[in-house]
């Protein structure tokens, strides 16, 4: 056997499977971009947006601030 035909050989074998292995990660990348805009969508529709967390916040630290304001009239007593 010549090196020619060795050549031939194992870049025939190669070849496909290199091809096979650009073909399956080619599918990932698709699947996983698919993934990422369903997730996007999901984030966006189920998640607390920042404008409501800081309304919630604010009634938080009024709240606290009049506990404070009372624990500081018992204290004073």
């Amino acid at each position: 056997m010549d090196w020619q035909n060795l050549f031939n050989l194992v870049l025939g074998v190669a070849l496909p499977v290199g091809g096979w292995f650009c073909r399956q990660l080619w599918d990932s990348v698709k699947e996983l971009k698919t993934d990422i805009t369903e997730l996007r969508l999901h984030v966006a529709e189920n998640c607390v947006k920042k404008t409501e967390m800081e309304s919630q916040y604010s009634k938080i630290e009024t709240m606290l601030e009049k506990i404070f304001d009372k624990l500081d009239k018992k204290v004073d007593k």
